[in-house]
Parts: C-alpha cells; sequence; structure tokens
C-alpha cells in the first residue's frame, strides 16, 4: 500500500488538544493516515523483544520523563510506563497512535502522531531525561519530509535532551553481515515502505560503526556503551558489547543462522562464525545500540545470553583436526565425547550435539539449550554425530575423505572410532538419515563441486597412468615370453577340462 500524505489542517494541532481528545492521540503534521509501523502489510515490525527490554530495565528511573520516539511495541512502551513518572510517545501512524492511547489510556502517556520535524517544543516536553529510539532514526519521518538528514533527526532527539538526560539509540549498519549471505531482495523489489526519499534527504545512519561514532561526538554526545545487535535490529536476540571470542561468536552465529533459511550466498552460521573470529563482530553487526549518559550497563544484553566458562565448541574441535587431516585428534575427540555422552542422563544427552557442548581438555559441558535428538545408548551416538556431519556436510567443510561421500558413510566412519558399528537397523533411528546433505551457501556449494571436480581429475590421471604402465609392461620382452610360454599350458588345460567333463 502507498502511504497517504496527511491533510495540513492536522498540524494546527497542539499538545493542549491531547487531554481532549477521545483517543488521547494529537496529529502534529506528516502524519501517515494508512500505515501501520505496529502491524505492517509491507514492512518491518516495530522494535520489540528481551534485548531491548534488558537495555531499559537498568537505564530507567522511577522518577524519569521519558519520550519513546519511533515504532516501539506495545510491550516495550508498556515496560516503560511501568518504570517511569511519564512516557510521551511519537509515533508517525495514525492508527498506531490510537491503538497505543487506547491500550495506555489510564497511565500517564501522551500519544503524539507526526513526523519528527513537525515535534516542535510545544508538542510534550521541553526536555526529557530519557529519549527513547531503539529503533533508530529512519521511521521517524513520513513522505511528507521533503529533507532530514540523520546528523538532522539526532540533532532534535538531542535538542529535547536534558543537559543530563540519557538517549537510547540504535543505528543500521550498511554493510552489515547479512550483505555476505544473502542478497537483500529490496535492492530489486522495494517494500513498500522504501518510498522514494530525496538523496540530501535519506534518514539512514552514516556507514559503519566509526563513521556512526564520529557522528555522535561531532553532535556533542558521548558514547558511554555501545552494543553489537544480531541477527538485525527489530528482531535483535542478542546484544554485546564486545563481539569477539569463540563463546560469543557461537552465539552471534546461532542467532543468525535462525534468521535466514532458504537460499543463501555463504553458510550464515559459519561465515558468521569466522567473521566473528576474524575480529569484525561489531563492525559487521547489523546494528548498534548507542548508550549516552548511562554507565554500569551489562555487557551482554539479554544477561546469561553468552555461557561463562573455560573451552571451546567440541564441534569446533573436531572440523579443526579434520580440516588438518589429523586423524589421530579426531579419533581422540570422538572416543572422549561419546565416553562422555554415554555416561549423561536421558535430557542432557539428547540436547549434547557437538554444536552445543563446551570442551575443556577432558572435561564437558552443555553449552546452552539446544535441538532434541532422541535416542539412548548407541542409538544415541549415531544421532548426535551423524547431525554433526550433516553440520559440516551442509557448511562445506573439508573433510579428509573423499568429496561425495554421504552421510551415511562418514557417520559410519566416525562412530567407528567409538567402536560401534552402524547397522541398518541403527541406522534408521536417525529419521533424515538418507536424506541428500548439499551445502547451505552457493560459495561452499562451488567449493564442494570444485573438490569434486579435482578428485574426479585426480582419478582419471591415476587411470591413465595406470594404463600407460600396463600397456609397457604387455610391450616388454619378459610379458611376451611369458604369454609364449603359458599358451601352450592353457591350451592342454582346456583340453583336459572338456575331457573330464
Amino acid at each position: 500500500m502507498t502511504p497517504d500524505r496527511s491533510p495540513d489542517s492536522t498540524e494546527s494541532k497542539t499538545a493542549s488538544e491531547v487531554e481532549a481528545s477521545a483517543a488521547r492521540s494529537v496529529m502534529i503534521g506528516a502524519e501517515m493516515l494508512n500505515w501501520s509501523d505496529l502491524h505492517p502489510e509491507d514492512g518491518r515490525p516495530a522494535t520489540a523483544g528481551r534485548v531491548p527490554a534488558a537495555l531499559l530495565e537498568p537505564v530507567l528511573r522511577a522518577a524519569d520523563t521519558v519520550l519513546v520516539a519511533g515504532p516501539h511495541s506495545l510491550e516495550l512502551i508498556e515496560l516503560i510506563v511501568d518504570q517511569v513518572a511519564s512516557v510521551d510517545v511519537l509515533a508517525r501512524s495514525a492508527p498506531d497512535a490510537e491503538e497505543i492511547a487506547d491500550a495506555l489510556s489510564d497511565r500517564p502517556v501522551r500519544v503524539f502522531c507526526g513526523a519528527l520535524d513537525r515535534f516542535t517544543p510545544e508538542h510534550g516536553e521541553s526536555s526529557y531525561d530519557v529519549i527513547v529510539a531503539l529503533d533508530g532514526l529512519p521511521r521517524l519521518v513520513g513522505p511528507d519530509t521533503p529533507v532530514l538528514t540523520w546528523a538532522d533527526a539526532l540533532e532534535a532527539l538531542k535538542a529535547r535532551l536534558a543537559p543530563t538526560g540519557r538517549l537510547l539509540i540504535a543505528a543500521e549498519n550498511a554493510f552489515g553481515i547479512e550483505r555476505l549471505i544473502q542478497p537483500d531482495p529490496t535492492v530489486t523489489v522495494p517494500r513498500d515502505e522504501a518510498w522514494p526519499r530525496d538523496v540530501a534527504g535519506d534518514v539512514a545512519a552514516p556507514a559503519g560503526l566509526k563513521a556512526v561514532r564520529t557522528a555522535l561526538e561531532a553532535s556533542g554526545l558521548t558514547v558511554d556503551q555501545a552494543y553489537s545487535l544480531y541477527p538485525e535490529l527489530v528482531g535483535a536476540k542478542v546484544a554485546v558489547a564486545d563481539a569477539s571470542g569463540p563463546l560469543v561468536g557461537a552465539v552471534i552465529a546461532r542467532a543468525v543462522a535462525s534468521r535466514f533459511s532458504g537460499p543463501t550466498l555463504t553458510d550464515p552460521y559459519r561465515t558468521t562464525h569466522d567473521a566473528v573470529a576474524a575480529g569484525l563482530g561489531n563492525e559487521l553487526a547489523p546494528a548498534w545500540y548507542f548508550v549516552i549518559g548511562a554507565t554500569d550497563l551489562p555487557q551482554v544484553l539479554p544477561g546469561g545470553a553468552v555461557p561463562d566458562g573455560p573451552g571451546v565448541l567440541l564441534e569446533e574441535s573436531l572440523l579443526t583436526a579434520l580440516r588438518i587431516d589429523d586423524q589421530v585428534a579426531v579419533r581422540r575427540t570422538v572416543s572422549g565425547y561419546v565416553t562422555w555422552l554415554l555416561a549423561q542422563d536421558a535430557a542432557t544427552g539428547a540436547v549434547a550435539s557437538a554444536d552445543n557442548v563446551l570442551v575443556d581438555g577432558t572435561s564437558y559441558k552443555v553449552f546452552a539449550d539446544g535441538v532434541v535428538v532422541e535416542g539412548s545408548g548407541e542409538a544415541l551416538v549415531v544421532g548426535q554425530l551423524a547431525r554433526f556431519v550433516r553440520r559440516s556436510l551442509e557448511a562445506g567443510s573439508r573433510q579428509p575423505w573423499a568429496a561425495g561421500s554421504s552421510a551415511h558413510d562418514l557417520t559410519s566412519r566416525l562412530v567407528s572410532m567409538a567402536g560401534i558399528t552402524v547397522t541398518t537397523e541403527l541406522w534408521a533411528t536417525v529419521a533424515d538419515g538418507n536424506e541428500p546433505v548439499q551445502p547451505t551457501g552457493n560459495a561452499e556449494q562451488l567449493a564442494t563441486i570444485a573438490r569434486l571436480s579435482q578428485e574426479l581429475a585426480d582419478a582419471s590421471t591415476q587411470a591413465s597412468w595406470f594404463e600407460s604402465q600396463l600397456d609397457g609392461i604387455r610391450r616388454s620382452r619378459p610379458y611376451r615370453i611369458g604369454q609364449a610360454v603359458l599358451n601352450p599350458a592353457r591350451v592342454v588345460v582346456k583340453r583336459v577340462r572338456r575331457v573330464v567333463r
């Protein structure tokens, strides 16, 4: 649907009319009458979830006056209202403004509907203790706002912030990890929300983490804390102040892998894990939260998202050993894991996949909540190792064996290292064991095809060499003499056999 332009008559309303409005919302200009960010038909939903909630909790205080700027879920707004003295909400969507006002009609909330550039000091408070803009700045304007840059929008919010106030603001990354994983369909088929905008008036954030920090500092704001968000801004599952380290990388990679489905350019999990390992976790984050005026905040949102303690994922240890063809390490790792797995209770063993177990020497522990693998005893071992094999094949990881090996063959080879034979009955316990496995990403598919082509070329070269060797033997003098000696004997043997019959 196409956003409607607002009539000029709505711009004459002031904040004093909020109390007189049945829905307790007032249109301030550039509002969108036929649009919803809370219930979009062809656009992104409002910011919501545990991550922004976890950030708001330690920042808000009971006596605060708060401005919520931009699309935030009704649940988030209610959470804010429950913790502070008063809340003003700025929403560009008229249906959203009415819904928020109706839902919070008995609470200290005022709702202003329109664009940020129409939100003047006559609307709301002259200054706020806290301004919450965790959806970013682009959705603070509509098509009736001709020119407003990101710096202009930031300055407008800063002007309404109290001298000792706290600002929570989000910014999307123009070159996040998703650009390496999956092409953006909105480039060729734009959503309805991507209406044309003046190039000079684009409210998109500056490109890159360093550029956003520089823009904030140029505006006179000091960033006290910055979080890298994954897998996206509006549906963030984890936010970390320092996106580095193997355990953080595993948590982030899981979040990103859950975000993408269908054909991708590269494997989501492996690409993200490798990017974090290379020290690019902060720079390639899909979005960031910036906190101004608040300190002593947690390093990870929500708390406990990244388990504490030493160790690396068992999957990473196995993949590393397979990559360098360290058969001794593979056998030792598999044997130790299987011994530990068989000693666990049913609930622990069911989620103790190689991608969900931390190993520190000979010590093992479950990393987090994981995929449940049914079975017990040897069936559980086969199921868990089959899951590892499937994940390694989907990631296009290098194997020291033939690239065309099936999941059954590779699983049998690993399980045999623990003294277990994969029978037909045992393999039948793996539900998807006979399904063909191919790499998830196009890049990994091309790499696998290249390895298969190389193996075929090597096999063809070896066959040609053996043929040439055999041809040389057949032409040699000893071979011809042997043939001359053996041929009469063959004739005699054949005649004797016929007589005996």
